[in-house]
């Protein structure tokens, strides 16, 4: 065990199954570069209490460096034997430096290091599905103007209920990513948190200055239980649960568009340079990017999954099991990042079938609704004109026409206050020229949420 860093009081060696079994740094070598920040700033402070001199903290942030060159450049030899990520570097620095380099982790255990590595990786994470949340928004807002003016179908059950602006239907998803962002946001401030001092779990005896490391690495405060931070991994399940909402939203999204892109529904064409074809049925472009997003969403759920079985009966401080929460965020985080940078040029690509769409916007009568609450208006008891107006549908359904087609009589006949004055709201066009709430379909409103929209992506 002579290799090891903690192999002192050890009389056998390892098993080399076992060096194989635990290691992490197939997959924790990715932060690296966290690893190799938060080592300098916990150099420069140790150094700032007089636990190394300014030149031992000078050749520790030197070698550093150097180390970090070798591994963007491939030129660093990552070994089983040992383990992770932050041996790899600590070794190579006491190859370097000898006794200085061993001088490096004074005060500090793998379990803060890791911590603190994990959060510092969260969080630039974090910045980064942002960023990509923001793109896919304003892709929809970017389609507001050009479909200001095109009417869809929208469902309930999945069967026509009423209508909708398609810019309705397109801040609809930019409201949900918002949400996604706002969770971002939030979850970014718990991750924010130094755990750097506290150690293997109950702090040190030397004289450390966290507040000094927190400042250095940009934290927004210190954990204040060492016995707590040195195992907590809340903020990777939170992280994973976020990005899990955010694949949730893609996938339904990913869902819609695949039905409407069929010909059964032929509400949309997307773009060719986004699908795929068949290797026997020459006619076929098929929506894969859009069904592969819908399946990974599979994939991301099942990492939150595991996270929160991982951590669900832990006793504190660190426990090795905590290695494992590492392969399940990364592989969430990569594959919400990939399905964003597809979808937002997806959306920009696709263009609406108009002429299609058009030509049956009057089935499913859609403006049964608006002329049910234009008979309230006129004094008729809710319940009273549901029943009305479902007397008519049914009329219209018998003779397969548009309510705007039943004659005065046949209005009568159900209604006999019913004239040709109903004729002002039936009819898709006029049934969304009705609505007025707030946050509705109607026309003014839509435009007012496009602008504000648009202000708050700054697109002028």
């Amino acid at each position: 065990m002579a290799g090891k860093a903690w192999g002192g009081v050890f009389r056998e060696g390892q098993d080399q199954r076992v060096e194989a079994f635990t290691e992490s740094v197939s997959f924790d070598r990715r932060l690296y570069s966290h690893d190799i920040e938060g080592s300098v700033a916990h150099a420069q402070m140790l150094a700032k209490v007089g636990l190394l001199t300014d030149e031992e903290c000078r050749q520790i942030e030197q070698g550093l460096t150097e180390i970090r060159h070798e591994i963007e450049q491939g030129r660093f030899e990552f070994k089983t034997e040992l383990e992770d990520i932050h041996m790899h570097i600590e070794r190579a620095l006491i190859e370097r430096l000898g006794d200085v380099g061993r001088k490096l982790h004074t005060g500090r255990s793998r379990n803060d290091q890791v911590s603190t590595d994990l959060r510092m990786w969260c969080r630039e994470a974090i910045d980064q599905i942002n960023e990509r949340v923001l793109h896919l928004q304003t892709a929809f807002v970017g389609r507001c103007d050009a479909d200001a003016d095109c009417i869809l179908p929208a469902y309930t059950h999945m069967r026509r209920a009423q209508p909708v602006l398609a810019p309705h239907y397109w801040l609809a998803y930019c409201e949900k990513f918002e949400r996604d962002r706002l969770r971002l946001i939030d979850c970014r401030t718990r991750v924010n948190v130094s755990g750097l001092g506290a150690a293997a779990l109950a702090g040190t005896s030397l004289p450390i200055d966290p507040q000094d490391t927190a400042k250095r690495l940009q934290f927004d405060s210190v954990a204040a239980n060492s016995l707590d931070v040195s195992g907590d991994r809340d903020f990777v399940v939170e992280f994973a649960f976020v990005l899990t909402m955010i694949a949730e939203h893609l996938s339904g999204w990913a869902e819609e568009w695949i039905l409407w892109s069929t010909v059964e529904f032929d509400f949309l064409r997307l773009p060719e340079a986004f699908c795929t074809g068949s290797s026997i049925m020459p006619q076929k472009i098929n929506p894969d990017v859009l069904e592969l997003i819908r399946g990974k969403t599979g994939r991301v759920v099942g990492n939150l999954q595991a996270l929160l079985v991982l951590v669900k009966g832990l006793p504190l401080a660190y426990n090795r099991d905590l290695q494992e929460d590492k392969p399940r965020l990364f592989d969430s985080f990569d594959t919400v990042r990939d399905c964003l940078d597809i979808a937002a040029p997806l959306v920009e690509g696709a263009k609406l079938n108009r002429e299609a769409i058009e030509s049956r916007l009057e089935h499913g009568y859609l403006d049964a609704t608006t002329l049910m609450e234009h008979l309230i208006m006129r004094g008729t008891p809710q319940r009273t004109a549901h029943q009305t107006v479902g007397a008519l549908v049914r009329k219209a359904k018998d003779r397969d026409v548009a309510l705007k087609e039943l004659t005065t009589k046949e209005l009568q006949e159900v209604d006999e206050n019913l004239d040709d004055g109903v004729l002002k709201v039936l009819g898709v066009k006029n049934a969304v020229d009705a609505f007025q709430s707030y946050g509705s379909t109607a026309p003014q409103q839509v435009k007012t949420q496009v602008d504000i929209w648009k202000s708050k992506l700054g697109l002028g």
